[in-house]
């Protein structure tokens, strides 16, 4: 019993218990092993060990394809990356009990009576890491079915709390099946998105081509657009009211089932503020459209009105029968009698100007490729193959159906386009058959543009399939085919597709025991950690060299691995230039008492390391 609760005797403790069971809380609750998770956090320190042979590409590798555990993984990337990851996206296992999810190198199957929790503390612990990596305008994507859609939605509610953006549906497959045996067909998937503030998809350009009609003296031109909005008069009745053009004195009704936009001052309480947009203020500003030569009947009498609205010649908003009662539609019609009616309706003088943004916004309905889309529907659909192409491409590039179910490439491809820039990092620890990385290498040659990737894929080895290697065997391989181009046979004849710009290392990581690292890690390992935490890609470690040294954004790094007088003389001639250079060393007292300027800097290794990663000295 711990000191808080000492001074509580037994029934006490068993009133606090259930006064705290009464509680109801929302959120989830699951089991989970505190003491194991924190272990995990503060143990092992983790390096990263590259292997040139599996690498492709010249060097300085842009992009990182890491084999191993994403757990790992991800701790590693937050010693390097930590909020300068734009966009993550993840694929991870849905839990559906038909082995796909390995937890503790075994599968995880339906009859497991801890299967959710197990899954829920695997993804908790994982999303919390990679919570940390994304810039201020960051954006992470999570691929999820509906075993645990629910699960994952209200997990992610509390690690991303108010930063949700929205839940993106797609279709994945075509035919029918019936897994609840409730005669549905399970068709979608879905795609979870949440947010740092700033972030904004980049939607698609609006065709403004509509905007041609030009005022006298205004450069400003204007289309007609629609003054009224969905709403019934029921709904807005500040927005139900007739409206008049001042020029020819021609009334026009409103439509009962789609009111005007704008309100009418009639209508504001007194010492309310009046809004920008009264229809008093429009008309003033002649940015009402009224109809040209309209055809106008004017009515002498109620029983004149209603004979045209009986025999269906009057104006159409005359002939809705708006009231409960005859008694309140004839007080409304009596309006009218005698004046001018017009059968068309006002339209909006919209200028270019006015438009809030040139792009149409995102609809998070994703269609299929082969659907139609309509153009002038007001938001912009991104459209994407079915879990087929993902195959089929797979099958293309390395002979083989080597990997079930992969995301189709034009799904990855959209969402990399609307979430990033130009030199925007993507990561993916939940990489598989490395079609993210794929997807990027793709957009960056469509739009000449140099963003990068990390992909974490695990090996997926179990005790029954020990050799099986996912990241070497598929993820690798079709990078490498996506860079270096390659072909494939058809009916119709051989297909050549030519390779892309790009490159990658090919990385595995490595476990140190916190009180082994002054003796076990490695100056390789070193070195290509701090290459990434200055922003930089990987140089391979030359071990002909004493001074590893790269050229960063803000300057230069070097990682001193021996001090004798070829190797401070040449960090002497670092510090007299003016470019700002940091030095990593084992003894850095050493330096400090040799090399004096403005513009260098030292610090010890490995205790610079050990401090970014969070062990404790």
């Amino acid at each position: 019993m711990t000191d808080k609760y000492s001074h509580l005797n037994k029934e006490d403790l068993v009133r606090l218990l259930m006064r705290r069971d009464a509680e109801r809380k929302l959120g989830l609750c699951w089991e989970r092993n505190v003491e194991d998770h924190e272990q995990a956090l503060n143990g092992d320190f983790v390096s990263l060990n590259l292997n040139a042979k599996l690498s492709c590409g010249d060097t300085p590798y842009d992009n990182l394809l890491i084999e191993g555990d994403n757990f790992d993984a991800l701790r590693y990337l937050q010693m390097a990356y930590s909020g300068r990851v734009k966009m993550i996206y993840i694929d991870p296992p849905f839990n559906t009990g038909n082995y796909d999810f390995i937890y503790k190198d075994k599968y995880v199957n339906k009859e497991d009576s801890f299967r959710h929790s197990k899954w829920l503390e695997f993804m908790f612990r994982r999303l919390t890491l990679a919570r940390d990596l994304l810039t201020q305008d960051g954006v992470i994507f999570v691929s999820i079915g509906d075993d645990e859609f629910g699960y994952l939605a209200v997990l992610m509610d509390e690690i991303f709390p108010g930063e949700k953006v929205g839940t993106f549906v797609w279709k994945r497959r075509s035919g029918a099946n019936d897994p609840t045996g409730c005669f549905t067909s399970t068709d979608h998937e879905y795609i979870l998105c949440y947010a740092n503030p700033g972030f904004s998809f980049q939607g698609i350009e609006k065709d403004l081509s509509g905007y041609n009609n030009f005022d006298h003296g205004n450069p400003d031109p204007w289309k007609r657009g629609d003054l009224t909005k969905a709403h019934t008069y029921k709904n807005r009745p500040n927005s139900f009211y007739p409206i008049q053009n001042p020029e020819n004195g021609i009334w026009y009704p409103c439509n009962p089932q789609r009111v005007w936009g704008p309100i009418s001052e009639v209508f504001i309480k007194p010492g309310k503020k009046a809004p920008k947009t009264t229809i008093e203020r429009i008309l003033a500003q002649k940015k009402v459209l009224f109809p040209e030569n309209d055809t106008v009947v004017t009515y002498k009498t109620l029983p004149e009105m209603k004979k045209g609205i009986d025999n269906g010649t009057a104006p159409q908003y005359l002939r809705d029968n708006l009231f409960d009662t005859g008694k309140e539609n004839d007080e409304y019609l009596k309006f009218f009698v005698g004046k001018p009616i017009g059968y068309g309706s006002p339209g909006y003088k919209r200028f270019r100007s006015e438009v809030k943004r040139l792009e149409k916004p995102l609809s998070t309905w994703i269609a299929p490729t082969n659907s139609k889309v309509d153009d002038k529907d007001p938001s912009f659909f991104m459209q994407s193959g079915m879990t087929m192409e993902g195959t089929k491409l797979i099958q293309q590039m390395l002979g083989n159906k080597a990997f079930n179910y992969p995301k189709p490439l034009s799904l990855i491809k959209n969402l990399v386009v609307q979430s990033t820039g130009p030199d925007d990092l993507i990561v993916d620890f939940f990489a598989g058959s490395g079609t993210t990385g794929h997807a990027v290498l793709a957009v960056n040659d469509e739009d000449d543009s140099d963003r990068r990737f990390i992909l974490v894929s695990s090996t997926e080895a179990t005790s029954s399939e020990p050799d099986k290697n996912i990241c070497r065997d598929v993820a690798r391989p079709r990078l490498e085919v996506a860079i270096k181009g390659y072909h494939y046979k058809t009916k119709s004849g051989v297909i050549t597709i030519p390779g892309v710009n790009g490159n990658f290392a090919y990385c595995t990581l490595n476990r140190i025991p916190a009180g082994h690292i002054h003796s076990d890690i490695q100056h390789d390992q070193v070195w290509y950690a701090l290459q990434q935490i200055s922003g930089f890609g990987i140089i391979p470690y030359n071990t002909e060299k004493k001074v590893q040294i790269a050229e960063t954004i803000s300057g230069q790094i070097a990682y001193a691995t021996e001090l004798d007088k070829t190797s401070v003389t040449m960090i002497k001639k670092m510090a007299a230039q003016l470019t700002p250079v940091t030095v990593y060393s084992w003894q850095p007292g050493v330096l400090k008492q040799r090399i004096y300027g403005d513009h260098i800097a030292f610090e010890q290794i490995p205790e610079f390391l050990m401090d970014r990663f969070g062990i404790k000295k």
